[in-house]
């Protein structure tokens, strides 16, 4: 083994390991609920939220991409996927000929407000109800102070 890499000890590795494992499983779960509850992807489902976040309902391509953190040829995958079944619209902006906006249609806010109420049943049940008010304030704290951690390191 090399004597310079900062190997992880046997407690922080079976921390790291539980946190991996806890990731898959809840994602496995909430995107394996909302397919077959609401019959949408858990990528349908992220970009909807973020178009729902503004009240718009409208966000430039790159904008979107960067909210999601997706590279722009997953989100044009999958908004051309989403332009299919009615859920988004790609308007083309008149201010700059070469951007574009993903905007929500009626369509998908009936979708996402249908979905919404049913996911977050699934998040309580999975996720609120397993913690106490407190440990779940700690674990939003805890992964804001990550999340901040990892946008700083980048």
């Amino acid at each position: 083994m090399n004597d310079t890499v900062p190997w992880l000890s046997a407690e922080e590795q079976r921390s790291w390991r539980s946190l991996v494992r806890l990731h898959q499983k809840l994602f496995s779960s909430l995107t394996a609920d909302l397919q077959a509850r609401s019959g949408l992807s858990g990528a349908d489902f992220e970009v909807l939220v973020a178009l729902t976040d503004v009240p718009e309902g409208r966000l430039r391509f790159q904008d979107l991409a960067k909210e999601i953190e997706w590279e722009q040829s997953r989100l044009s995958h999958q908004i051309r996927r989403m332009t299919k079944r009615e859920l988004v619209a790609r308007e083309e902006c008149a201010e700059d000929g070469r951007g574009a906006f993903v905007v929500i249609t009626g369509r998908g806010r009936e979708v996402i407000e249908a979905a919404a109420a049913k996911h977050v049943v699934t998040v309580r049940r999975l996720v609120v109800d397993a913690l106490t008010p407190d440990e779940f304030a700690e674990l939003g704290r805890l992964s804001a102070k990550l999340g901040d951690h990892i946008t700083g390191s980048r």
